[in-house]
């Protein structure tokens, strides 16, 4: 299966912004003085999985496009329902397990949440910006 580059630059988007908050995280961490081995490991735990579940919400959502209204709202259904299985069980296994420092897993799930929020605050600003031919004399 092909995917389609919509499906992967906005997942390089979301990943990009993962990862700029996952640093400002970790300078949170370290500012506070609990900073530990458990942090980047939690981390990169709890961004993997925003960042999987926003892949596979496109895929799906890819695949859903030459189906009709009902197949494709049955698909989209299911899909959310098994990726939503997956967050938790997999945050539940983050959260679990002493390697991980449990908010380091929990608050990267909301990094795509954030990142969509300011998308359209970056695209106007892109906009304005006046094109790189141009010349002032």
């Amino acid at each position: 299966m092909r995917i389609d580059p919509a499906v992967k630059k906005e997942t390089l988007y979301i990943l990009g912004t993962s990862i700029i908050l996952s640093v400002v995280m970790e300078l949170v961490f370290w500012l506070v003085g609990h900073m530990d081995y458990t942090v980047p490991l939690g981390n990169l735990l709890g961004v993997g999985i925003s960042v999987l579940n926003f892949f596979l919400m496109g895929l799906t959502i890819q695949k859903s496009i030459g189906l009709d209204e009902k197949a494709a709202s049955d698909k989209l259904k299911l899909s959310q329902m098994l990726r939503m299985l997956m967050v938790v069980a997999l945050a539940a296994v983050g959260v679990g397990l002493p390697c991980f420092h449990a908010l380091a897993v929990v608050i990267p799930l909301f990094f795509p949440r954030i990142a969509i929020a300011f998308r359209p605050l970056l695209d106007k600003n892109l906009k304005q910006q006046p094109a790189d031919d141009t010349t002032l004399d």
